[in-house]
């Protein structure tokens, strides 16, 4: 299969510093690639050198002819006297608003980026940087293409918003590059994984998880140089284990190298034990709304609501961008008072809010010094760190913790603001979009401190692989003045969401029937002549297309086997091997087929 972008021997420095040093590669039109790496690392570079934004300081860089891309990057800028509709609709040839109404694939594109809501002759300078880049994705995926390159694109989306995006994406029949932090997003979306590290790229197969365990077989043969790397991988894969079956179902091979990594390693925490020890610190009263109303102009939040925190307690706030999150979050910090109602704090809370605000600290600052301003010491559950050895974990070397505050990035402030939250040793943590700007092996670090923290925990993140991780118990914002909890977790609240939805859509499509006017927005929640419900029709065509992915995949890998079985005709030992995992796979897809030959005839 010809590459859709070929790098050879690619080389380029920002100073002195090689971000890519003799780096080779390429990307077919298969590939859903996932670019992870430290920040400041060179994974934006990597991706403006493969779109041509940038020119290489030497190696060569080939594109196929006529290639369709489009590239949505942090520097994407989109003309300041455009409208939503001149930077999305306008350039797909759509004149009236009943073409591009009646084009489905860019009514799911607006609706599910939230655009209309945004108004499509609302001029894009009058937006947030976040609302910015939903309009600048936007008009990247409505476009037809074989490469789309995207850059942190889940960054300004709720949980839902992400849930679609991956799904859309699977959906399109284009090749993928995509920097994100966001690992439930890598896991669904990627088949294949680039690591950029110290100028180089390793390739990996698979998404997160299997670059999570690939890596820590990588520390285990390196051990004396990865050996930090090697425990935190560790830690991640007992909870890998211990998750979702999906997190689990790896090659065998791998699960069996990776045994002898995670055998010793505990839970990673013991629930009863730190919230045995919460109630020694905090009491029986942490934070209290009784009776609260609150209000955000003329709409209301919550409705006479009685929510109570308790010592130990983990929550994660879940809700669509818009439904009042970080305006609770503010309440629950006390930095609001309610508008009916009271809120009751304990007498021994000591509270941090971690604010998606970057606070103003003197520029002259040095790192450490930012940190010990704080406290010199700190004990953080079962660990007790010096200013300096919490400002390594969160991915500031020796050498970094005399930079002056003034030249850090803004995803280094992020992180610093976070090292000087926790080093005032709070009990309660109240944490508003704690992963922004936060690379992959910091939000390990974050994690590992997280799990380990006896006290009160509240957290609104669009990243649910952390809030699966360190939260136990989920609730959620609907936007009818209550707090409701949610024992299923997010995907319970993913499935509330879309009945939501498509009641909503019923309800008009019945409204439009009886004034004699087009049913055509109700189709969703209606049965489909295959006597499925749309949400059943949707689900399983979904499951459709991905075992088709898996089919491919396999095909490939039969024929690399047959190959493999020429080359090896002298040798019986690796000719049984391969006989063997042949069989294996013949049996995995002949599984596969019938499953995919049911859904099919389900659907017809």
């Amino acid at each position: 299969m010809a590459n859709l972008i070929n790098l050879e021997s690619v080389e380029k420095s920002h100073g002195v510093r090689p971000l890519l040093d003799g780096v080779s590669l390429g990307v077919t039109e298969t590939d859903r690639i996932g670019v992870v790496g430290l920040n400041g690392g060179g994974k934006t570079t990597l991706l403006e050198i493969l779109t041509g934004i940038e020119e290489p300081d030497a190696g060569r860089v080939n594109h196929t002819r006529d290639l369709r891309s489009a590239v949505v990057t942090q520097r994407t800028e989109l003309p300041t006297d455009a409208t939503v509709r001149n930077a999305v609709l306008d350039p797909q040839g759509f004149t009236a608003e009943h073409e591009w109404a009646a084009d489905p694939k860019v009514r799911s594109v607006l609706n599910g980026l939230g655009i209309t809501g945004l108004g499509l002759d609302n001029r894009v300078a009058e937006f947030s940087g976040g609302e910015r880049r939903r309009v600048a994705l936007a008009a990247a995926l409505v476009r037809e293409l074989d490469l789309l390159v995207l850059d942190e694109p889940t960054n300004h989306l709720d949980v839902e918003g992400v849930r679609w995006l991956a799904d859309h994406l699977l959906s399109r029949r284009c090749a993928l590059v995509i920097v994100t932090h966001d690992r439930w997003f890598l896991d669904e979306v990627c088949n294949r994984t680039w690591e950029v590290v110290d100028g180089r790229v390793e390739q990996y197969e698979g998404g997160y998880a299997d670059w999570v365990y690939a890596r820590a077989e990588r520390a285990r043969i390196a051990q004396q140089t990865e050996e930090k790397r090697r425990n935190l991988a560790r830690k991640e894969l007992a909870w890998l284990q211990r998750g979702a079956k999906a997190r689990t179902s790896k090659p065998k091979f791998r699960v069996e190298a990776a045994e002898a990594l995670i055998s010793d390693v505990p839970e990673p925490r013991d629930t009863v034990e730190l919230v045995s020890f919460a109630k020694r610190r905090l009491g029986n009263t942490v934070v209290e709304l009784e009776d609260v109303d609150l209000r955000v102009a003329e709409r209301k939040l919550l409705d006479n609501v009685t929510w109570r925190l308790g010592p130990g307690d983990r929550i994660g706030l879940v809700g669509v961008n818009g439904s009042g999150k970080t305006t609770l979050l503010r309440l629950l910090a006390g930095e609001r008072e309610p508008d009916g109602g009271k809120r009751v704090e304990g007498k021994t809370v000591r509270l941090a809010h971690l604010t998606q605000e970057l606070h103003d600290l003197p520029g002259k600052w040095r790192v450490l010094e930012a940190i010990e301003d704080v406290a010199k010491q700190v004990t953080l559950g079962k660990y007790e760190l010096t200013a300096s050895q919490l400002g390594e974990r969160f991915g500031f070397g020796k050498g970094r913790q005399w930079t002056r505050v003034e030249d850090l990035s803004g995803g280094e402030r992020r992180r610093l603001q976070l090292a000087r939250l926790l080093m005032d040793e709070p009990n309660v943590l109240v944490l508003d979009e704690p992963t922004n700007d936060l690379d992959i092996d910091t939000l390990q670090q974050l994690e590992d401190l997280l799990d380990g923290w006896p006290g009160t925990l509240v957290v609104v993140s669009h990243d649910r692989y952390l809030v699966e991780r360190v939260c136990d118990n989920v609730v959620a914002l609907f936007g009818d003045g209550n707090i409701t909890h949610l024992p299923g977790g997010i995907d319970e609240y993913l499935n509330r969401r879309r009945s939501l939805l498509e009641g909503g859509d019923q309800a008009l499509g019945k409204q439009q029937q009886d004034s004699g006017g087009s049913t055509g927005a109700a189709q969703g929640g209606k049965a489909k002549s295959n006597g499925l419900s749309g949400a059943e029709d949707r689900a399983a065509r979904k499951e459709l297309s991905r075992l088709e992915r898996q089919l491919d995949k396999l095909s490939g890998r039969e024929e690399e086997l047959h190959s493999q079985l020429a080359e090896a005709a002298t040798e019986p030992e690796r000719l049984q091997q391969l006989n063997s995992q042949l069989r294996e796979l013949r049996e995995q897809k002949d599984d596969i087929e019938s499953r995919w030959m049911e859904l099919a005839d389900s659907l017809e």
